[in-house]
């Protein structure tokens, strides 16, 4: 690796750290609330969490306007598609937090009507545990996912 000179008044970095700090400075949510993950995911945008400090100012209603989606909650075998067709019409680079017990593996509901883990339909970078998880976990989940990208270990 080349040594970078230290010039005053100039901030010198690489174009792929540039790129990834726009990245996880820029962040728009795609909601997928499916359950009482739900309640705890949109407590995260209130005044007391203040989900905007990070760049997250509005949760996005059009997969279009997204680049993350929030799975929050169990996940039917009729919903599965749905998930589906919403992560296909997000804007690349996207990512997936896979929020709660029950969309990262079914929690307690182990029967033929639920997804056993909404990874079996979509791609995952971040798992956040819990029954339901907290604002703060999801906040967690968030900011460690913005760590993986700055440091390039998750690539789209």
């Amino acid at each position: 690796m080349a040594h970078q000179a230290h010039v005053p008044g100039f901030l010198m970095t690489t174009m792929d750290k540039g790129v990834n700090w726009a990245r996880t400075r820029s962040m728009w949510p795609a909601s997928f609330g499916l359950a009482c993950c739900a309640i705890e995911m949109m407590a995260t945008g209130g005044s007391h969490n203040d989900i905007s400090r990070f760049g997250m100012e509005v949760f996005r209603a059009s997969p279009r306007q997204a680049d993350l989606m929030i799975v929050a909650g169990r996940v039917s075998q009729k919903m599965a598609p749905v998930l589906r067709q919403v992560y296909d019409q997000m804007a690349e680079p996207k990512w997936v937090i896979s929020m709660g017990a029950c969309a990262s593996t079914g929690g307690m509901f182990n029967n033929y009507a639920l997804v056993q883990g909404v990874d079996q339909i979509v791609p995952v970078d971040m798992y956040v545990p819990g029954c339901p998880p907290g604002p703060q976990s999801l906040l967690h989940g968030i900011l460690s996912l913005q760590e993986e990208i700055m440091a390039g270990t998750i690539r789209r």
